[in-house]
Formats: C-alpha cells, sequence, structure tokens
C-alpha cells in the first residue's frame, strides 16, 4: 500500500505542475488533494504537521502570486480595469483552442477592451503586452511554488 499512495502523490504532483498552465484549474489543490490522499492511505503518519504548515503556506502564496503578477505586470505597462478583464475574458475564451488560444486570446482581448476604452491603439498594446508578461510571469511563479511543494513531501516520503 506504501507504495501505491507513494506514486500516488507523485502522479498527482506532476498532473498538477502540469494543470499550472490551465487557466481556472485549481492546480494547488490537485497537489494538496494528492498529499491528502497519500496520508489517508497511510494513516497520516509521514507528513509532519510542519510539512502540512508549510504545504499550507505554499499553497497561500501560489494563490497570491497567480492574482497578484498579472496585476502588477498589467499596472506596470499602463493597463487599465478595461484590459485587465480583457485579459481574464480571453483566458477564459482560450481554453477552448488550447495552449495558442490561452496566450492569444487574453493578449488580444486586452488590447481590444483597452482600445474600446478610449486608449489610443498604441497605448492599448503596450497595455495589453504589460497583462500578458504578468500573466506569464504568474504562472512562472506558480510552477515554481508546485515544484517546491512537491520536494517538500517526496522528502518527507521518501
Amino acid at each position: 500500500m506504501e507504495v501505491f499512495a507513494d506514486w500516488l502523490f507523485v502522479v498527482l504532483w506532476a498532473l498538477g505542475v502540469a494543470l499550472t498552465f490551465v487557466p481556472l484549474v485549481p492546480a494547488t489543490l490537485v497537489i494538496l488533494l494528492g498529499a491528502f490522499l497519500h496520508e489517508l492511505l497511510l494513516g497520516f503518519r509521514e507528513l509532519s504537521l510542519g510539512s502540512w504548515l508549510l504545504l499550507g503556506a505554499l499553497a497561500l502564496l501560489a494563490l497570491l502570486l497567480d492574482n497578484l503578477a498579472a496585476l502588477v505586470g498589467a499596472r506596470r505597462y499602463g493597463a487599465s480595469r478595461a484590459g485587465l478583464w480583457g485579459a481574464f475574458l480571453g483566458g477564459i475564451l482560450g481554453l477552448s483552442l488550447g495552449v495558442v488560444g490561452v496566450l492569444l486570446l487574453p493578449f488580444l482581448l486586452a488590447w481590444l477592451f483597452e482600445y474600446l476604452s478610449g486608449r489610443r491603439a498604441e497605448e492599448a498594446l503596450r497595455a495589453a503586452w504589460g497583462t500578458l508578461v504578468g500573466l506569464l510571469g504568474g504562472v512562472v511563479a506558480k510552477v515554481l511554488v508546485h515544484l517546491a511543494m512537491g520536494l517538500v513531501v517526496v522528502r518527507a516520503i521518501f
């Protein structure tokens, strides 16, 4: 049972890291679920309270980074709320188009919403670029946090 539980966590951890690239999918929760299932199967004996607290702190950091990175990137390049909404809607609509849609539609809709809100085309382009940079920065930061979450568990169980 121990080998099954260990590999179940590893598979769910890898899945969680991969799902980080898909908007609106709770990849952080997949990793936490993997740790919880692992411990449930083994009677909660391998992860200490300190490990659980660290996992919780890292999960909160992942959520914070996800939201702050897009905002910071967008604001740094002069985006308004309109651009952020455009990027958000573009991310949702882009899910049906795969990776290209997830990258292209947020950029295009951020530009369109900025432009329709009264900005010149060049200003809207700069704001859309900032939104995209922020979104991608958030994804990279979350991947790093998700890797750290998995390493906390792997270090405790192997």
